[in-house]
């Protein structure tokens, strides 16, 4: 890629999410309608609320929550993944019991979620972790199970032990999908967090939304909507950079053979 190339890229990617608040800004002071407040009454509305007076009280609890379930269904997800993965057996024995859990929609466990674990933290988190973990197991199934034969053969030659193995060849080679997997969670921890604090809650994010709009406070519950965007943007490209250091291998051999 070019230097030009990427000053275009770049140029483009501040300049069309610019135009876009330009137009938004433009059209929402036309607007006589009560639901659609001028872009400015929504940013200065956000700055009052998100940068100070709702951070320790709804803004962190929300981000601890979503942090703490993403974790377990990573971990969760990687460790029974890589074990299914490597076992035909158990990965036949576990499909049915795979496929069956997550088809059930996510809201229709937070009834389950709310009787048995009430309403506090612990309900959210579950909720986010068990939806979560999807994406992240089934990915890191097909990326241990697709190691090339050729490689494993390899290391059955040079009497690699099974620890070796594991994490010096088949977790590699399972990086990329395994990452694949942990991005799409990224984006249903954060959709997860707000529809759990939507049910019986009494903070986050999720629940401001909630209340602003019961309450008909337009401005409020616009800049919870804008606070949810940035936040979603933000974690993505958190992620993406942690992506290519990790993968920065991975990228350099496709690469090469691309060339």
């Amino acid at each position: 890629m070019t230097k030009r190339t990427k000053l275009l890229g770049l140029g483009l990617e501040i300049l069309v999410p610019l135009a876009a608040v330009g137009v938004l800004a433009i059209w929402t002071s036309q607007q006589d309608s009560y639901y659609y407040p001028p872009l400015g009454d929504v940013l200065s509305t956000f700055n009052d609320t998100w940068l100070f007076e709702r951070v320790g009280s709804d803004l962190i609890p929300s981000l601890e929550r979503m942090a703490v379930g993403f974790v377990i269904a990573v971990v969760a997800g990687v460790s029974f993944g890589l074990l299914l993965g490597r076992s035909r057996r158990a990965r036949i024995a576990a499909t049915p019991i795979i496929e069956f859990l997550r088809a059930i929609p996510p809201p229709a466990l937070l009834p389950f979620a709310i009787l048995v674990m009430g309403v506090g933290s612990g309900m959210k988190i579950f909720i986010i972790a068990v939806v979560c973990v999807w994406p992240v197991l089934l990915n890191t199934i097909d990326g241990a199970s697709s190691l090339d034969l050729t490689l494993e053969d390899t290391t059955r030659a040079y009497s690699i032990s099974k620890r070796d193995r594991l994490l010096r060849v088949v977790l590699p080679a399972a990086g990329p999908q395994i990452f694949a997997g942990i991005r799409l969670a990224v984006s249903l921890a954060l959709i997860l967090m707000v529809i759990s604090e939507m049910v019986a809650s009494t903070n986050g994010i999720g629940y401001f939304i909630l209340q602003s709009q019961r309450t008909f406070a337009i401005s409020e519950m616009w800049s919870g909507i804008l606070l949810l965007g940035i936040l979603g943007y933000a974690l993505n490209m958190v992620f993406v950079m942690i992506e290519r250091r990790v993968l920065r291998w991975h990228r350099g051999a496709h690469a090469s053979v691309l060339s």
